[in-house]
């Protein structure tokens, strides 16, 4: 009984893990190049920060359900794995923090580039989602 929980925690931990590596592509690469091909500039930015600072979290918590199952199945490596990009995935929503108090005279602050950090932290965090993953289906 023990090792069909098991076996089926491992295969719930890696169908979490293509879900989360599943958004992160769509909030990542899908839908910024939709918003730059329809959108103008400013506001397709405003568009991809808006919606990486809203998906950041349940994409964590799906990855933290991911190391959830995986722990229960035993892939120690798979779960510890998917912990950290959980952390990465919530990571790039306190890079868009809202902007708190006004800056200092002649300090400017440029939202493009907390966007472009974001997006790159999505992607290499992906990508450990999908190592996470593929440790999960070898059962480490």
């Amino acid at each position: 009984m023990i090792t069909e929980i098991q076996h089926y925690a491992g295969g719930l931990g890696v169908a979490a893990s293509a879900m989360a590596i599943g958004a992160g592509w769509v909030v990542a690469i899908a839908s910024p190049n939709c918003s730059f091909d329809k959108l103008d500039g400013s506001r397709a930015d405003r568009h991809v920060r808006e919606l990486l600072h809203a998906t950041a979290v349940p994409i964590a918590g799906i990855m933290l359900a991911a190391m959830a199952f995986f722990a229960i199945a035993t892939s120690w490596a798979a779960a510890v794995t998917a912990a950290l990009a959980a952390f990465g995935f919530f990571s790039t929503r306190l890079m868009l923090a809202p902007k708190e108090g006004k800056n200092p005279k002649g300090v400017r602050t440029r939202r493009k580039d907390q966007r472009a950090v974001s997006v790159s932290l999505s992607l290499m965090f992906m990508l450990i989602a999908v190592i996470a993953g593929i440790l999960g289906l070898i059962g480490i």
